[in-house]
């Protein structure tokens, strides 16, 4: 995105980012692996936001064989929204000060283990939908609380799926077939990331707080205005946090007390005892030891925009992508603001490939589902690449729609594989 369309979507957020703050006018654990049932097919899936779109690719050939159309009922909540005065002046704020002049349509995605439902969090629409990966047709549908939906995260077992509401301020756990609500999770402010570990029981879950505010100069003074930040750790059992992890103290423990405590994507290494994690504005991330309760390294990575001011920063992300492998050795890393991404060895932190995409905009990183490879979106170029993790090196990149960011492993039902085209 060029620096004009940058200070444009900043100056906007200046006029309206009081709309937007809750009660103004109205493989291993590195990445929660799904099992597919048996007659399904592996697919990978990235979904387009500004476009309303997902785009469906083979894992091995990594070309893309169909885009499902996510929001067949975009009329109807036009309609509903255009009645509804708080929810239009949401709407155009997540439009102009979120979705940088775009429709959030399409946030994150993942498939049913049957292969039968593809299930979407749909930011401007405010809800989660399963769409019928054969008839293409809205299964079910939640509406979360507030106002905006966001990450999600699906258990091992398939049968739950998580959703952050940004401003209701929760975690909304879901039955993955039906959509009806199996439990609220309580969070801080604009709750965003989830992962749940390995074997479902626990849920790591982080708010950034309110990252569209213009308030993004250095220092703890500004810093504070930014909301309730919390990463915590849920029993997904009783919906009860077994840990809570005060970043913010963390960080001043650490020597870091400048950056910011907002959690961006996070990872685990294979046995969960560390968390890495990215920070608002910071170039790089951390390495959190639950067992020593501090922080244990920093990596810093390249900053290819030194001179940018904080503002300029789409919402806060300096980075906005982290994944690590199965088998716990590397990281794969999303430059987002500085267009690279990043191969990091875990053992000693080194960086061992970088790779440069101008204005290419990475936006986030998924391990694949035999952890040979980790998936990264171009949502500046609207690209998908796969890139190795034994050497680095970038395999293929593949086109898809407009603005990919969440790329996510799913299945498809192989009697409905020929079905699916567009």
């Amino acid at each position: 995105m060029s620096r004009a369309r940058r200070l444009t979507a900043s100056l906007v957020g200046l006029v309206l980012a009081a709309t937007l703050v809750p009660g103004g006018t109205s493989p291993a654990a590195a990445s929660t692996v799904q099992q597919g049932d048996e007659g399904t097919a592996p697919f990978v899936f990235v979904g387009n936001n500004w476009d309303g779109t997902a785009d469906v690719i083979r894992p091995g050939t990594f070309r893309r064989v169909a885009r499902i159309n996510i929001i067949p009922d975009r009329e109807e909540r036009m309609a509903e929204i255009a009645l509804n005065p708080v929810r239009l002046g949401y709407y155009i704020a997540i439009k102009f000060l979120i979705g940088e002049g775009n429709e959030q349509y399409v946030d994150d995605m993942y498939t049913s283990n049957d292969g039968r439902l593809l299930v979407v969090s749909r930011p401007s629409f405010a809800d989660v939908v399963a769409i019928s990966l054969k008839t293409k047709k809205i299964v079910w549908r939640f509406p979360v609380a507030g106002q905006r939906s966001d990450h999600m995260a699906v258990s091992p077992d398939g049968e739950h799926v998580a959703v952050s509401a940004s401003t209701g301020n929760v975690v909304h756990v879901l039955d993955i077939a039906t959509g009806k609500e199996v439990r609220q999770l309580p969070s801080g402010d604009s709750p965003h990331e989830n992962i749940y570990s390995a074997d479902g029981k626990r849920l790591f879950h982080a708010s950034i707080g309110y990252v569209y505010t213009p308030l993004d100069q250095e220092g703890e003074l500004l810093d504070s205005t930014k909301g309730e930040r919390v990463l915590q750790v849920f029993n997904t059992r009783t919906g009860k946090p077994i840990e809570v992890i005060p970043v913010k103290e963390k960080l001043r423990e650490a020597g870091l007390g400048n950056l910011s405590s907002a959690v961006r994507p996070m990872t685990l290494s294979p046995n969960e005892r560390f968390i890495y994690f990215q920070v608002s504005f910071f170039h790089g991330f951390l390495e959190y030891d639950r067992k020593k309760k501090k922080i244990t390294r920093v990596k810093r990575l390249p900053n290819r925009v030194p001179d940018m001011p904080r503002e300029l920063y789409v919402l806060d992300s300096a980075h906005h992508g982290i994944a690590l492998n199965p088998r716990g050795t590397k990281l794969c890393v999303a430059g987002t603001m500085s267009d690279y991404v990043a191969m990091v060895g875990r053992k000693r932190l080194r960086t061992r490939k970088v790779h440069v995409r101008e204005d290419g905009k990475p936006y986030w990183v998924t391990p694949s589902a035999n952890g040979k490879h980790c998936y990264i979106s171009w949502s500046g170029t609207d690209e998908v690449s796969k890139i190795s993790y034994r050497t680095g090196k970038i395999v293929k990149t593949t086109k898809v729609g407009y603005h990919p960011q969440r790329v996510r492993n799913g299945f498809i039902r192989k009697g409905l594989v020929k079905g699916l085209r567009g």
